[in-house]
This record gives structure tokens, sequence and C-alpha cells, in this order.
């Protein structure tokens, strides 16, 4: 079924289908009966119906270099990229690259960090991580994992993003989104982000992990929300055993449907 002319692309009015026992009971939608293969194609499956849906997918911080990005990044912890976009003008204006920023005054940084919350820590952290690249990177931004988590304030997350969109090096960026939405998928019982990406790593293909996070973020900041999924526009019903935890009507569920601007992101 088609959506309407009016709807955004992403979403998809469903065929009437009963909510699944997962739905229902509260129950796990991750079944340990489901083969690694069966398992395998349903995700790719619904892979490649995420790039129909989310054909616009992309990271929604903006930044012009890998330092941008970086620290960005770490600035959007407990914020939205909305916020962080509103801020980091000002910043990399005042700051362009890591010497400058590794010598910012700490109250001007604060200042500049605080619509972004937890602006002290968030100050620790892109002040020393500005430090450690010029001290140990010549003031760049390395393009190794193994050199990115060492930094302060950025984990396996944050290099990720990084490796990904700075760098081209495939990377699976699991954040509050990623997380929810893979174990609504049955794909995962993780909770843990290094096991989930672990886990996730072995049913899609690596050149697309990139492009894969952005989809699976963009539909849980669009479709699969956290409090109440459009689980009745959701182009994805069919193969998801979580279908029905969200309202199934497609009228209603259409309401839900956030609009796909960066601007309306959280």
């Amino acid at each position: 079924m088609s959506a309407p002319a009016s709807s955004p692309a992403y979403a998809r009015p469903t065929r009437a289908r009963r909510p699944t026992p997962a739905a229902r009971t509260g129950a796990s939608p991750y079944d340990p009966g489901e083969t690694p293969l069966a398992r395998t194609r349903r995700a790719r499956r619904m892979a490649r119906e995420l790039t129909v849906l989310h054909p616009d997918a992309h990271c929604e911080l903006d930044f012009t270099n890998a330092f941008e990005l970086l620290v960005a990044t770490v600035l959007s912890a407990q914020t939205t990229d909305k916020m962080v976009n509103k801020v980091t003008p000002t910043l990399f204006a005042r700051y362009p690259d890591a010497v400058a920023l590794a010598g910012a005054d700490r109250e001007e940084l604060e200042t500049i960090l605080k619509p972004t919350g937890f602006f002290r820590a968030k100050a620790n952290s892109v002040l020393g991580l500005s430090q450690a690249l010029v001290e140990r990177f010549d003031g760049e931004v390395p393009a190794r994992m193994a050199d990115l988590v060492t930094l302060p304030g950025v984990g396996r997350k944050t290099a990720n993003v990084v490796l990904g969109n700075a760098f081209g090096v495939p990377g699976l960026t699991v954040d509050t989104h990623f997380g929810r939405l893979v174990r609504r998928f049955g794909w995962t019982e993780e909770e843990d982000p290094v096991k989930v990406e672990a886990e996730i790593a072995q049913l899609v293909p690596k050149k697309e992990w990139t492009d894969f996070s952005h989809r699976v973020i963009f539909h849980g900041r669009r479709v699969c929300h956290a409090k109440k999924a459009a689980c009745g526009a959701c182009g994805l019903a069919q193969w998801c055993p979580s279908f029905g935890i969200g309202p199934v009507d497609p009228e209603l569920a259409l309401k839900l449907v956030k609009t796909p601007t960066a601007s309306d992101t959280e």
C-alpha cells in the first residue's frame, strides 16, 4: 500500500494486521529460536527497506571537517543535534581548530557551551581532546579507532561517527535510537553498546555500516519513537516482531510521524 501524496516518503501505511505477541504481552521481541541465517535474511530485508524509507538519511550534525565533527559529536551527548548546530557556529568561529580550542578561556568556552547542557563536563572534554590532539597528533584528528578512543570524552560511538562521516571508514553508530530499534527489531538482546555493535556487524555488510546507522537513527527519530511508535505508518511492519507497541491504525500512526528536516530532530 503506498502512502498518500501528502505523507513524508518514509511513512507507509501498513496492511491490517494484529499486534505481535511481543507487543501484546510485553515479552522480548528477540526470538532465540530464529536461526542466525533467518535473522540475517530478515535484517537485510529490513535494511534494504530502510534505504527506500530514508533516502535522505545523513549525519545531522553540521560540520566542515573532522575536527568540527569530533567536537560536535562530543557536545551532542544529552542534547539534540538541533541545539548543537545552534552552538557550533559561534564555537568554531572563535576556536576554528585544535590549537585554538586547546588554548580557550574556560569561562568563555563554558558560556558558549551552556545551551547544550552539562557544559562544564563538555568544556573539560573538548579542552582535553583538543590538547591531546595538539600534543599527540600534531593538531589533526586521527583516522584510526584505536587512536580516537584515547581522546577525552571519545568512545566507540563518537569514533564511529567521525570515522564514517569524515574519513569514509565504515562504522556502526550505536546511539540511543540505534540500540532501541535493533532490540525492537529482534536482532539482538544486548544492552551494552559495544556488544550491540558486534552483533549487528554480523548482520549488515560492512560497506553499509555508516549509511545503515543513519537510516536506523532517522527511523528512530521520525517513526519508531521511544514512547509511542508509529507502527501503523511503518514500512518495516511486516518484518518487525514489535509491531503493535504503538498505534496500528494508519491514520492515527501518520499523525505521530515527524517531518524529515534536520531542524525537527531530537
